[in-house]
């Protein structure tokens, strides 16, 4: 880790500050910028993740995440969305080679553990460039919506944070991460729907939908907490990495986004750019019946 001279706190914030301005600026860039800034997060995340698992006695093939993280970054990039399927159907058959011919034991959590790597280090934050590239409904991109949901991430850590330190005394997830409260998390959701609120409105969104999507926000932020907590506390490990200073590793300060980035595509997708194509996929399931 870089030893930047400061206490533990001032190193941690200034960090976040650095980390989140350039991340800020290439989301408001979009393109290239979007694409070259998720490719250096997903290359540290994804060997964090491989390093996690090596603790529990699990060899995922760090090879194959990253050619399976390379093609769909490509395929995203080129909004190709037809050839997501044929690429993780064919990625998916590397990873039960790379075992046959190059393996170790235990064979099937290494394949199991190479799979999950692929699609929850590359295809989940990959959404990213989906949900900025929207378009559509009288929207000109999804940018503002990319603010929001950030926006609303950094507001449930906030919340969970100081509302469970000050009132927390019922345990979220005592075995996955003993120090959530249940009040804490409560913190977090209204927090998250209150600067929803605010930036909905000025985007355009109704009262409820905003609601929704900070709820969404708060929900999936916090359960892809929990989850990377899960992997961490199965393997007996504190942190994923000492890469930043401050944070600890990629995956500790981007576990929030995780399953937030592809519910809030998907739920911006069908439910605000394009509503048409949400009551099509209805009338076409009624007709099944």
């Amino acid at each position: 880790m870089i030893d930047l001279g400061l206490n533990k706190n001032a190193t941690r914030m200034l960090t976040g500050f650095i980390m989140g301005t350039i991340v800020m600026l290439c989301i408001m860039k979009g393109g290239i910028a979007l694409l070259l800034m998720l490719a250096v997060i997903l290359a540290f995340a994804s060997k964090e993740y491989v390093q996690i698992l090596n603790h529990k006695g699990f060899y995922p093939s760090l090879k194959v995440i990253y050619f399976t993280e390379i093609i769909l970054a490509a395929v995203v990039y080129f909004k190709r969305f037809d050839l997501v399927a044929i690429t993780l159907t064919i990625c998916a058959m590397c990873s039960f080679l790379w075992v046959l011919f190059v393996g170790r034991q235990p064979y099937i959590a290494n394949v199991a553990t190479t799979l999950l790597g692929m699609v929850y280090c590359g295809w989940f934050p990959l959404h990213l460039i989906f949900l900025r590239d929207l378009s559509g409904n009288g929207y000109d991109s999804g940018l503002g919506f990319v603010v929001l949901m950030v926006a609303a991430i950094i507001l449930t850590d906030v919340g969970c944070y100081y509302v469970g330190t000050r009132f927390g005394k019922h345990q979220l997830a005592p075995t996955v991460s003993p120090n959530k409260t249940i009040e804490g998390a409560i913190g977090g959701i209204v927090c998250a729907i209150a600067g929803s609120m605010i930036i909905g409105l000025y985007l355009g969104l109704s009262w409820y939908m905003c609601i929704i999507a900070g709820l969404l926000c708060a929900i999936f932020a916090q359960l892809g907490d929990l989850g990377e907590s899960l992997i961490k506390r199965d393997a007996g490990v504190k942190d994923s990495g000492d890469t930043l200073p401050g944070h600890g590793g990629f995956l500790d300060r981007t576990d929030s986004f995780a399953f937030t980035i592809p519910i809030m595509y998907y739920f911006f997708k069908w439910f605000v750019f394009k509503p048409e194509d949400l009551q099509r996929l209805i009338e076409q399931f009624k007709g099944l019946f």
